[in-house]
């Protein structure tokens, strides 16, 4: 079934290995005369325009049920449809991309993973992704059927952090049943939009795909259940720091959860966070995978931290400043 998008930017899922995506998308007023390959390029961020252009040519791209070239001028009230095919296992290559591996054993990685950075293959993305790095530094990871090696929980592509990786049947069975028991402890550093007030509180509102805009998740009453716990850090004029656990993992959680309750991420332009904060320019999404606790296979438990990556540190010293000079008060949740 084809998936409605609406005028504003297109989110991709990461979705499981079989899977192909079908979208939808309408050219507005403001589309008109955009090329076809631009238009669906500016419409699905995630799609490179070489990509894109990849797809028109191989006929997975129609307007009004039509193939067109690349060239072909949008108009309002056409509809756009574009399949991404799902990629396939044995296509993925060891890349050698930088990772930045914090801890390993016999049985599984960590790795501090940079904003920007896909975790597997999936439509938009067949290469350039973590999996790809993991395969060229640590080739023992068995591919074994399946585009994502290793992978028992995921980052979105602009979350820096935390995650961990299988390397042996082992480490996979284990990891799998810890986050299924939700005997993993992980912890969220984030910058929500607007002042937060009380110094802790639980979000319990259950999570599915937006019935309105189907490549978003939203809070809704048949969606399935979601906890995020939250500590306030620091409040600023426009802005609140916050520490977050999560109890359950669903896609999107902590961005949805706080779009819902009215204060969401900082730089999150999908849920409506700010590009801004006081002047202060974010350039991505403020959300930071800090903490990560978990059980090694072998049974040793081993707790992990991550600073905050220089663009995110930068926003804070910038706000720290600004507040400063200006005499704003900055407060914590103590004061």
């Amino acid at each position: 079934m084809a998936e409605a998008a609406q005028s504003g930017a297109v989110e991709l899922e990461q979705v499981e290995e079989a899977d192909t995506q079908h979208l939808e998308l309408r050219p507005t007023p403001d589309h008109i005369n955009e090329r076809l390959d631009r238009y669906i390029a500016m419409t699905v961020p995630a799609l490179s325009r070489s990509y894109v252009q990849q797809l028109i040519e191989s006929g997975n791209v129609a307007v009004d049920g039509i193939q067109r070239r690349p060239r072909f001028k949008m108009t309002p009230g056409q509809v756009v449809t574009v399949t991404l095919p799902a990629p396939r296992p044995d296509w993925i290559e060891p890349e050698p991309i930088p990772l930045d591996i914090i801890f390993e054993d016999e049985d599984v990685l960590v790795i501090d993973k940079p904003a920007g950075l896909v975790v597997h293959p999936a439509p938009g993305h067949p290469s350039g992704t973590l999996v790809n790095a993991v395969l060229y530094h640590r080739p023992e990871v068995a591919v074994a059927g399946t585009n994502r090696p290793g992978i028992v929980h995921r980052l979105d592509k602009e979350t820096s952090g935390l995650i961990v990786v299988a390397k042996t049947d082992a480490g996979r069975i284990a990891l799998v049943n810890q986050w299924e028991s939700r005997a993993v402890s992980k912890g969220y550093v984030c910058l929500a939009s607007g002042v937060i007030e009380p110094n802790e509180a639980t979000i319990d509102a259950p999570i599915g795909r937006d019935p309105q805009q189907r490549q978003r998740m939203a809070v809704i009453a048949r969606g399935r259940a979601a906890r995020s716990d939250f500590a306030v850090r620091r409040r600023y004029s426009e802005a609140t720091l916050l520490d977050i656990e999560i109890e359950t993992g669903r896609t999107h959680q902590i961005r949805v959860h706080l779009s819902f309750i009215g204060h969401p991420i900082a730089g999150d332009a999908v849920y409506g966070g700010p590009a801004t904060l006081g002047g202060v320019r974010v350039p991505r999404q403020f959300l930071h995978a800090a903490r990560l606790r978990f059980q090694l296979p072998r049974g040793e438990m081993v707790s992990l931290d991550s600073p905050l990556p220089d663009d995110l540190q930068h926003v804070l010293d910038q706000l720290n400043a600004r507040a400063s000079t200006s005499d704003q008060r900055v407060s914590t949740a103590t004061d």
